[in-house]
């Protein structure tokens, strides 16, 4: 698969946090240990890298789903391609919310209290956490899988830093999301979208949704949730009021897939993802982003930062340039839908069964 080029854009008044003491324990993760990796450079250790010191880093995912744990296991990429590896000169510390965003605060408070060399907060609510958390210390910070880096209050309009804080974007390519639905579904007239109301991204993304739909004589018909347990009756109701459901990258939704999947089933209705993971997992196909790409490029930057070579408030966030096509045929066939020929042909990747 081809390597996504990425092009530099638009970081980040925090949240107030609350010291959970010792809700979490402290616990140094070997998960994922790497072999080798490839990242479009060489493997060599940088040579700003300091031979005799050990790197600490502190890893909060907001949510448990296979597009963030593909961030984090591209981060860990790309810290290693720059000769920050797991196990030989780095320590990390990797934590899980689950979703539960009273649980990020104790998270980052602990790497605060471990005195770690970097947080690296992936998803919205773990960033904004993190960068209120740390604005009077001495702790960088860099974010991955971020929509809105703006909204989210993480960057300035133009782009530029706010703070010790940067990263990447996974903004969607909701344009080119809505002309590949028209093409796969030329009679479709209505596109419904879940989405969590506590996700600012969600919300931006809803806009632009909105905004673009009736370029390709589409309506949006969304419904909003609170938690994921609000999940499986607003997915029912949902798919018996459209012609499709398209994903957002709201975690709290991805982390429900199977729950929207099945009810859109019940109807004989696709479900169109926002990146590869939830392509394999039964969706229909999606414009989207590869976030091992993602995380790579934000291990890359982490790498810059800890070496000395910049600063994160140098560094604006980054983002993927263009989206590619991801389609499952297996899916297709269990709906009766034939994807076109000239998405096929030109796909980064085509699925032919469906991942459990």
């Amino acid at each position: 698969m081809k390597r996504k080029q990425f092009v530099k854009s638009m970081m980040a008044v925090g949240v107030a946090v609350t010291l959970f003491g010792t809700m979490l324990g402290c616990s140094k993760n070997s998960e994922n240990p790497l072999q080798s990796v490839e990242s479009g450079g060489s493997n060599e250790t940088n040579n700003s890298v300091d031979t005799n010191k050990t790197y600490k880093i502190g890893i909060g995912q907001f949510a448990q789903h296979s597009s963030l744990d593909n961030c984090k296991e591209g981060f860990l990429q790309g810290l290693a391609s720059a000769g920050i590896k797991e196990g030989e000169n780095l320590i990390i510390y990797y934590d899980n919310a689950n979703s539960d965003t009273g649980l990020t605060a104790p998270i980052i408070e602990k790497y605060i209290a471990e005195e770690v060399d970097l947080i690296c907060a992936i998803a919205t609510p773990m960033a904004q956490t993190a960068y209120g958390s740390t604005m009077d210390k001495d702790i960088p910070v860099i974010y991955t899988a971020i929509t809105d880096p703006v909204e989210a209050e993480l960057a300035k309009e133009d782009g530029g830093s706010v703070g010790n804080i940067t990263g990447t974007s996974d903004k969607l390519p909701v344009e080119e999301q809505l002309k590949m639905i028209r093409q796969v579904l030329p009679e479709a007239k209505t596109v419904g979208i879940l989405y969590t109301t506590s996700e600012v991204n969600s919300i931006s993304a809803i806009e632009e949704y909105k905004e673009k739909a009736s370029k390709y004589g589409l309506e949006i018909v969304e419904s909003a949730i609170n938690t994921s347990a609000d999940v499986a009756m607003a997915a029912k109701d949902l798919a018996g009021k459209v012609d499709c459901i398209t994903n957002l990258t709201d975690n709290t939704v991805v982390s429900a897939l199977p729950v929207v999947l099945e009810a859109a089933k019940k109807e004989n209705i696709p479900v169109f993802g926002s990146e590869i993971e939830q392509v394999k997992k039964g969706c229909l196909a999606s414009v989207g982003i590869d976030y091992v790409e993602l995380g790579k490029k934000t291990g890359e930057m982490a790498a810059k930062i800890l070496t000395g070579e910049t600063v994160a408030s140098q560094l604006n966030f980054e983002i993927i340039a263009d989206g590619e096509f991801y389609g499952n045929t297996a899916v297709a066939e269990q709906l009766g839908i034939e994807l076109p020929k000239d998405l096929l042909d030109n796909a980064a990747e085509v699925f032919q069964t469906i991942e459990k």
